[in-house]
């Protein structure tokens, strides 16, 4: 049997299941955020997001909430329905397909081996016509969920606020505030959006850093506090030994370093590094520590094709650039 093909509608209602999958980050964790939307005559009928603690998955939740509206619908999912029964509840393969919805467009396959293409093959058996689609967008919401099957570690995030010359503090050590207010507030978004948080000894033991969600209506979001540490971490924080280990952090799917120099330095050394947010303030500072400590490169060229930039805005007066790793 041929695949079926996505159409430009099928791709936009992607990325917009996309965007609803974020909703469920982090709190979904063990298991994966995924979004669902169904579709009917080109009018959405339901949607649903994988929900706190893993169930229920976002297929159910559109499901109960469409009713007898999702037979003869399309939905679009982020993630391939999962073909495996447990003891909270059916597959979602199963669940679509009692629904008795017409077509399934699929943003990524899932790399669990309990589902790992039995979920498509299930729906087809079923006579429902699915749509397998490498979706950029879905992947990106999923990261934290790929990164951890397939290198089995959380997606590692390296946030860096410096000055246009690329320090983060005065030769001193005072670094408060090298940005502005609304940088540090979407500091704090991030964290909301993470499992887990770290900083060097360092950092710990010259700032005793609260790392909490300071936003209104996320205070309960705040991320598990690691410290890269040789010894032991104080109460309320864990210890990692070292970033090329980052399997102790199971089973966070996304893990916050916000630095200081050094720790940078050792994610990106371990080439553990998957996104870069660098927060840049309009200020020279002259002389100061640098944002990032030697790395222990060999020669200039060795730099260069690491990242690409995916997004660049203003925040207040400071400028936040985005980049993702290229290999």
């Amino acid at each position: 049997m041929s695949k079926a093909r996505a159409s430009g509608g099928d791709l936009r209602w992607l990325s917009a299941a996309a965007c609803l999958a974020e909703r469920g980050r982090p709190l979904s964790r063990p298991n994966p955020a995924v979004g669902c939307i169904l579709v009917k005559d080109d009018r959405v009928i339901a949607r649903g997001w994988t929900q706190p603690g893993g169930r229920p998955h976002a297929e159910a939740m559109a499901l109960a909430a469409a009713g007898a509206m999702a037979k003869g619908a399309t939905a679009y999912v982020t993630l391939e329905p999962c073909a495996h029964d447990s003891a909270r509840g059916p597959c979602c393969a199963g669940l679509l397909a009692g629904a008795g919805v017409a077509k399934v467009v699929v943003g990524a396959n899932d790399p669990d081996p309990r589902t790992a293409g039995s979920g498509n093959a299930m729906l087809r058996g079923a006579g429902i016509t699915v749509v397998e689609v490498e979706h950029e967008g879905c992947a990106a919401s999923l990261a934290g969920y790929l990164t951890r099957s397939a290198l089995g570690r959380p997606f590692v995030t390296l946030k860096l606020a410096l000055s246009l010359d690329g320090c983060i503090a005065l030769a001193s050590g005072e670094s408060q505030w090298i940005t502005g207010t609304a940088a540090r507030a979407h500091t704090h978004l991030e964290r909301a959006r993470h499992d887990a948080i770290l900083v060097g000894g360092g950092t710990l033991r010259a700032d005793n850093p609260r790392l909490d969600v300071r936003l209104p209506g996320l205070e309960a979001r705040s991320p598990d506090r690691w410290v890269l540490t040789r010894g032991d971490a104080p109460d309320g924080w864990q210890a990692l030994r070292d970033p090329a280990d980052l399997s102790a952090l199971a089973p966070a799917q996304y893990l916050f370093v916000e630095g200081g120099a050094h720790t940078a330095a050792a994610f990106l050394a371990a080439d553990a590094v998957d996104r870069l947010l660098v927060y840049r303030a309009p200020i020279v500072v002259g002389g100061g520590r640098a944002g990032v400590a030697d790395i222990g490169l060999g020669s200039l060229s060795d730099a260069h094709g690491r990242w690409r930039q995916v997004d660049r805005r203003t925040l207040g007066t400071d400028t936040l650039e985005v980049y993702a790793r290229t290999r």
